[in-house]
C-alpha cells in the first residue's frame, strides 16, 4: 500500500521483496490525482524491472518472472517416513481384502505378515542390572 508518503524507499524495498517472493503482487495507492498513480505505476515498473500488468482505479498489479531458487542438501540428513500398502485378508473368504497404509520411520521394518516393528531396544549388561 502506497500512503500519503507517496513512493518511498520502503515501499520499494517491500515490493521488490514481494515480487522475489511471489512473481504477481498487487499495489494499492490512495492518491486521487489519477496521472499521479500511472506515473507511480511506471516508475514502480522500471525500478523493480517488473511488467506494469494491470491499472484499475486504486490498484496497480506488476509482474516479475520468480528467481531459480537453489536447493540445498544437507549431508547429515536422514531418509524420512516411508509409506507402504498392505492387504490384509479377510478371514472369511467372500469378502475383499483391506487396503492398509502403513508409515514406517527410520528405526522400524515392515514384517511378512504386514505388521510394523521396531528396533530392539538398547540391552543393559548384567553389572548395571543387578546394582538398581
Amino acid at each position: 500500500m502506497v500512503g500519503a508518503d507517496g513512493l518511498s524507499a520502503a515501499v520499494k524495498k517491500e515490493a521488490d521483496a514481494a515480487l522475489n517472493a511471489h512473481g504477481l503482487i498487487k499495489v494499492r495507492i490512495f492518491a486521487d490525482d489519477r496521472s499521479a498513480r500511472e506515473t507511480m505505476f511506471q516508475t514502480l515498473a522500471d525500478e523493480l524491472s517488473a511488467a506494469p500488468i494491470q491499472h484499475i482505479g486504486k490498484l496497480l498489479v506488476l509482474w516479475r518472472p520468480m528467481p531459480d531458487r537453489e536447493k540445498s542438501v544437507d549431508p547429515d540428513r536422514m531418509p524420512g517416513p516411508r509409506d507402504f500398502k498392505v492387504l490384509k485378508y479377510s478371514t472369511r473368504g467372500g469378502q475383499r481384502p483391506e487396503v492398509k497404509t502403513l508409515r514406517v520411520l527410520g528405526n522400524q521394518r515392515l514384517t511378512s505378515g504386514g505388521q510394523v516393528k521396531r528396533s530392539k531396544p538398547k540391552q543393559i549388561s548384567i553389572k548395571k542390572r543387578s546394582q538398581s
